[in-house]
């Protein structure tokens, strides 16, 4: 698929994003100012704006590794959401009683996963070309992926009552967040002070420089990533 299909693809999936979040937020205004009693359809349709809003944050993390050498994750992560999203409005919009045990296992699953999923995009995306983060990434996303491990084991299992796993998911948490807040810090600000630090400057041709102001457009990034990118490939 080529840039340009890719570019397209993302403000389509943008586009649909904020429509269906737009429209499940309206749903809920409009539950909350209803004159009658609050009641069980009111509750469903706040549970449908959660549901799809929090789904739609993931998304954007997800979109976040476009035209990235980590594009595949973003694609996976697209994926795995429908699974809590699905389950989620179908035990809303069904009864709590009904649902069955699988459904909430495959639920609860997929709401790891898709979390972390949306987790590991969004550091790959800020930080992912930052050589100095390389390894606190990995050790980041080596934490995340073994706590998720865990619950989805715990979840399918029903295991647990040991206290020594208790301890190691709590390690596991403490360690990913830590990593996640370096990373993200470091990824966003660091890598922005890097041009100033070094004092380079590019000059582009004018025609280049409009065409590369219209890509930043289009791709919702700077000029700067774009640069950074360009160059990277270039140099292998």
């Amino acid at each position: 698929m080529t840039t340009d299909s890719n570019s397209s693809l993302r403000r389509i999936i943008v586009a649909v994003t904020i429509g269906s979040f737009s429209i499940a937020a309206l749903m809920g205004v409009i539950a909350l100012l209803g004159g009658g009693p609050f009641g069980e359809l009111e509750g469903r349709v706040l549970l449908t704006t959660l549901i799809v809003g929090t789904t739609s944050v993931a998304v954007l993390c997800y979109l976040g590794t476009g035209e990235t050498p980590y594009q595949a994750v973003g694609v996976l992560g697209g994926v795995v959401v429908l699974v809590p999203l699905s389950t989620a409005l179908w035990m809303v919009w069904a009864d709590f009683d009904d649902a069955s045990e699988p459904l909430w296992k495959t639920f609860g699953v997929g709401l790891v996963l898709a979390a972390t999923l949306a987790q590991a995009s969004l550091l790959l995306a800020l930080a992912g070309k930052v050589p100095s983060l390389r390894w606190l990434l990995l050790a980041t996303l080596a934490c995340a992926s073994a706590l998720a491990a865990i619950v989805s084991v715990l979840i399918v299992g029903e295991g647990g009552d040991d206290d020594t796993i208790f301890r190691v998911i709590g390690i596991l948490a403490i360690l990913d967040v830590l990593g996640t807040v370096i990373c993200i810090a470091l990824g966003v600000f660091g890598r922005n002070r890097q041009p100033a630090e070094r004092g380079m400057q590019v000059v582009l041709p004018a025609d280049l420089s409009v065409r590369l102001a219209a890509r930043a457009a289009e791709t919702g990034r700077s000029t700067d990533d774009l640069l950074v990118e360009a160059a990277e490939r270039y140099l292998g």
